[in-house]
C-alpha cells in the first residue's frame, strides 16, 4: 500500500495515528463534485484533479484543525444517535415531546407531529455529466444545521457567510424533501473566545457557542450556480494552467493593500506612516513638499497555504517569487 503522509514534525505516535485516519466516504467516480468543492476555484479544481499524478505526500501536523473539526461533529453526532433521550431529559424537555423525536426517519413513519432529525446522510444527484454529492450536519424540523469550529474572526468579518449560504443551498437543492426552510442555522464553536472581550465588545460573540442564521438561495438559482460552476469547470479541465481563470483576490484571501510613505524620499526599515488607501498617502506626499515617495505593499495571499493544488500551480509559485505568500 502506498504511503500517503509525512511526519516532518515528529508528532507522537499516538497523534499521528489519529492524524492520519482517513474516515472521508470518497468515491472513485472521476464524474463525482462534492458540494464544498463546487465553492472552490476552478483553477484549484482542475488543478486538484492532476495532484494523482504527483508523488506529493500530506505532512500529518497540517491535519490538526480539520480533524478537531471532524471530531466535534462525530460527538455531537453520537450524542443525538446513542444518548439524546436522556439528555433532553436532562434539559427539561417533556416525555411526550421526547417521543416525537425521530433519528433519520424513514418516510413511512413520519406523522404531523413528528419531529425529525438527519444526521450525515450523503445524497448524489446526476447533472450535466457530473455526480453531485452531499453530507449535510443536521436537520431539525427542516432547518439545515451546520457545526463551524473556528476563530471568531470568521463572525466578526463574515468573511464566510456567502460560502456558508451557498453550500447550505446546494444541499437543500440536493435534499429538497428534508430541507424544507428557507434559513439555515450556523452553530458556531469558537476556538479563540476570550469571555472578557464578550463583555467589553459589543460586536463580539457573546457566548462561545453561538447560532448565527443565514437565508438560502432559491432552489432554481442554486441550480444555475451548479451548472454554470461545471461548464467552467468542463471548459478549463484540459487546459494549460495559464489558461485558466486565475483565483480571484477574494478567493486567495488577499489582504488589503498597504500604501507606506517615506518622508525622507528613501525606502528605509522603517517607513513614517502607512495608509490604507493611496489618496490619503499621496495627500501627505503633497503637504510635506513631494520630496518623500509611496510605496504600495500588495496585500498578503493566505488561501494557497490550504490548497492541495500550491505545489503545482504557477499562480501561487508567483505569488511565493513577489513575497505575497508565505508558506
Amino acid at each position: 500500500m502506498a504511503k500517503k503522509f509525512l511526519n516532518q514534525t515528529n508528532v507522537s505516535l499516538s497523534m499521528a495515528v489519529w492524524l492520519a485516519e482517513d474516515t472521508y466516504d470518497h468515491s472513485e467516480d472521476p464524474q463525482h463534485i462534492s458540494a464544498t468543492s463546487l465553492l472552490k476555484p476552478t483553477k484549484q479544481l482542475c488543478l486538484g484533479s492532476k495532484m494523482a499524478l504527483n508523488d506529493s505526500l500530506t505532512d500529518v501536523a497540517s491535519l490538526v484543525a480539520s480533524k478537531m473539526g471532524t471530531a466535534i461533529h462525530d460527538s455531537i453526532e453520537r450524542a443525538w444517535l446513542n444518548n439524546y433521550k436522556t439528555s433532553l431529559q436532562d434539559l427539561g424537555y417533556p416525555n411526550n415531546v421526547i417521543e416525537r423525536v425521530l433519528i433519520n426517519p424513514d418516510p413511512k413513519d413520519l406523522t404531523e407531529d413528528t419531529i425529525p432529525v438527519y444526521m450525515e446522510q450523503r445524497v448524489n444527484k446526476v447533472i450535466d455529466g457530473y455526480n453531485i454529492s452531499g453530507k449535510f450536519d443536521f436537520v431539525i424540523e427542516g432547518r439545515l444545521e451546520d457545526f463551524k469550529s473556528t476563530g471568531t474572526f470568521t463572525y466578526l468579518k463574515k468573511t464566510n457567510d456567502e460560502k456558508y449560504i451557498m453550500q447550505g443551498s446546494i444541499y437543500r437543492w440536493l435534499n429538497p424533501e428534508i430541507i424544507t426552510n428557507d434559513h439555515m442555522a450556523i452553530q458556531f464553536i469558537f476556538t479563540d473566545w476570550q469571555a472578557m472581550r464578550a463583555n467589553t465588545d459589543k460586536n463580539y460573540p457573546k457566548n462561545r457557542v453561538m447560532e448565527y442564521v443565514l437565508p438560502l438561495k432559491s432552489v432554481e438559482a442554486t441550480e444555475a450556480f451548479v451548472r454554470n460552476k461545471l461548464a467552467e469547470v468542463t471548459s478549463n479541465m484540459n487546459k494549460n494552467q495559464d489558461d485558466m481563470p486565475p483565483c480571484t483576490d477574494e478567493e486567495l484571501w488577499r489582504s488589503a493593500p498597504v500604501w507606506k510613505y517615506y518622508k525622507s524620499g528613501k525606502i528605509t526599515a522603517r517607513s513614517t506612516k502607512n495608509f490604507d488607501d493611496i489618496v490619503q498617502a499621496n495627500i501627505q506626499l503633497s503637504n510635506d513638499g513631494n520630496s518623500g515617495i509611496v510605496v504600495e505593499v500588495k496585500g498578503e495571499v493566505k488561501a494557497c497555504r490550504y490548497c492541495p493544488a500550491a505545489s503545482i500551480c504557477n499562480q501561487a509559485s508567483a505569488y511565493i517569487a513577489d513575497g505575497t505568500l508565505k508558506l
